[in-house]
């Protein structure tokens, strides 16, 4: 038996960027212990919804409401949604020159755990399990954050920051470009480990290949800044069958176009 799920709330979340609106009334619901994948074309609105979530100052808050259990999150900088829950995977990791990513993920670790900060050799061994579990070096420890890195390297890094960090919430911006077969399975073994009862993780990619080792309790596609059609895991499937265009003739048509409506909470006995 485990407690009340954690809840993220989206709530007809209007955003943009350079007076440009791009999400014009998203509305989800992500529990701890579901895997919500986020599909649909490139312009639809994807990164927006990410960048949003964590508070990036480029992406404009227009209206609407972002909660978690309860919670409105609009007004916290991104430091503070971090503080409440919220993780972010970019798709583009930046390089940050002069800060190890031993030392980065410590300080960041701690400041999360103020109560009970980890000491260093502890915190060493800790790294050393999480680099194992994406076929990272533990050489990576030393090295200034992603300066250097592969493609692939980066997105390993993300999901190493993600397994040390363990936050109720993951938001993953299309983890899986740029990746290898071989990477791309590294990597989604190290999201199906942090992911569990505890964790809720919204997965953003434009393709279904990662959902073939990830596998979704939901999938949401977007398109034009609205969640157009909500589904199971074989919508994933037919989307890579498909394409998104019938999705875009169901809503200019106003046929079978239906929005999504968030299922009850799962039962408490798993």
């Amino acid at each position: 038996m485990r407690g009340m799920a954690d809840t993220l709330e989206i709530i007809d979340l209007h955003a943009g960027i350079e007076g440009k609106e791009i999400l014009k009334g998203v509305s989800l619901t992500v529990r701890t212990g579901e895997i919500h994948a986020v599909m649909g074309p490139n312009g639809s609105g994807k990164s927006t919804l990410a960048y949003t979530l964590m508070g990036h100052p480029k992406y404009k808050f227009i209206s609407g409401d972002i909660r978690i259990n309860g919670e409105s999150i609009v007004g916290l900088p991104p430091n503070q949604r971090a503080l409440k829950g919220l993780f972010l995977g970019f798709q583009y990791p930046l390089e940050i020159p002069g800060v190890s990513l031993a030392n980065f993920l410590r300080i960041s670790y701690n400041s999360l755990r103020k109560d009970e900060p980890m000491l260093v050799r502890d915190f060493r061994k800790l790294l050393e399990d999480k680099f194992e579990l994406v076929g990272m070096e533990r050489s990576f420890a030393t090295r200034y954050l992603n300066e250097g890195f592969s493609g692939g390297e980066k997105k390993k890094a993300e999901v190493v920051q993600l397994a040390v960090l363990r936050p109720k919430f993951a938001i993953l911006d299309e983890t899986d470009s740029g990746l290898d077969i071989d990477a791309l399975k590294l990597v989604s073994d190290g999201i199906n480990s942090v992911h569990g009862p505890d964790r809720g993780i919204v997965l953003i990619t434009h393709y279904q290949r990662i959902l073939r080792y990830v596998t979704p309790d939901f999938v949401h596609v977007m398109v034009d800044g609205r969640v157009a059609l909500s589904g199971g895991a074989e919508l994933a499937q037919k989307l890579e069958e498909k394409g998104y265009g019938w999705i875009k003739g169901v809503e200019e048509g106003g046929g079978e176009l239906r929005q999504p409506s968030m299922p009850d909470a799962p039962e408490q006995n798993h």
